[in-house]
Parts: C-alpha cells; structure tokens; sequence
C-alpha cells in the first residue's frame, strides 16, 4: 500500500515540475518575442531618421531665375519656377523624410557692393512680412545672399505648406557650389549666384 503511496507521489511532483517547465518555455516566448517587436520598431525609426533628402539648387547658370543685380526682388520667372517645381519638390520632401526645418541658403558672387546696408534696422521686419525686400539695402554680398533667401522664404511662408519650418541664411561669396571654399575673384560669374535648400531632420532628444 505504501508504494503505491509513494509512486502517485512521484507522478505529482513529475507533473508540476512538466508543468513549471512547459510555463517557463512559454514565457521565455513570449519575452523574445516582444524583444523581437522591440528591436524591429527601434530598426524602423533609426532608419526613419537617417532618411536623406537631396537638397534642391536653383541656380543662375540653369536660366530658371535671375535675380536684378544687386536686388533680392523675386522675378515673375523664378516665383513661376518656385511655384511650379520648388513647392512640390518641399512637399514630395517633408512627405517622406522626417524634417525638423527647412534651410534656405543664399550665395553669391564676389563682386563687391558699395552701399550701406540698413539691414540691422529692417531685417527682421522684412523676414516677418511686415516690410517689403525692396526696402532693404544689402551694404556686402553676405547681406544680399541673406535678402534673397529671406524673399525665398518670404514666398514660401505664403503656400499654407502646413507646419513646415523655414530658416533664412546667407553664405554670401564664401563657398563655390562643389562645397569647396571660394578664391577672390571681383569678376561676375552666374555659375555662383544660388540659392541652396536644405532639409534638415530631427535630432537626436537627450
């Protein structure tokens, strides 16, 4: 009698110990599982962040625009090839890569300007919309680089392009369009006269 006693003890513990087992071999799963989904979405959004957008130039050199020498006044040419071309090139961009602003870049050539520039006094009323570009007076080729991305934005600012963040610089004379540092040469050249727009992603949060 105690034998049998003891083997259906026996069969008890075997059957817990099958079952803790079968428990664990489940979780275990489980767990990689999820640290499967886990990995795949980090995956996904670190490859979402290093999308890269080409950068979009709109070059003298091309006949798309020209600007009025000395001038940041947006010609009927290029507003129609901003219009038609740029706007829908932005959109196609902030649509597929994950931007956090939108960098407009004015350069120019070396020719030098003699005028004094009133830009300290009405800079940011023009970036703002509440004073015409024509009113400002570029006094060196970095303000007149900076006037003309400032109207690029300005033209922008007024196409609803939802939550798009736009930010006007200037380069001025300072960078050839291979990215390489410009020599000093005073002589006109439309191969340099650009404005470059560059989408810029999020960063990293710390």
């Amino acid at each position: 009698m105690s034998r049998r006693i003891d083997r259906s003890h026996q069969d008890e513990e075997l059957n817990i110990f099958q079952a803790f087992t079968d428990l664990m071999s489940n979780a275990f799963m489980i767990i990689s599982f999820l640290l499967l989904i886990s990995l795949l979405q980090l995956i996904l959004k670190t490859e979402e962040k290093n999308i890269s957008v080409e950068p979009i130039i709109i070059d003298e050199k091309s006949g798309e625009f020209k600007f009025p020498s000395g001038s940041a006044n947006l010609t009927p040419e290029l507003l129609k090839h901003i219009q038609t071309n740029v706007i829908p090139a932005i959109q196609n961009a902030t649509r597929q890569g994950n931007i956090d602003f939108i960098q407009v870049i004015g350069h120019t050539d070396s020719q030098g300007i003699s005028n004094a520039s009133n830009l300290d006094g009405k800079l940011t009323a023009a970036a703002t919309g509440s004073e015409k570009i024509n009113a400002l007076k570029a006094g060196s080729n970095t303000d007149l680089g900076l006037m003309r991305a400032v109207a690029v934005v300005q033209f922008l600012n007024t196409k609803k392009l939802g939550k798009v963040n736009f930010r006007a610089y200037s380069a001025g004379q300072l960078y050839m369009p291979s990215g390489k540092l410009a020599k000093i040469d005073r002589g006109a050249d439309d191969t340099r006269r650009r404005i470059e727009i560059r989408f810029i992603p999020y960063g990293q949060k710390k």
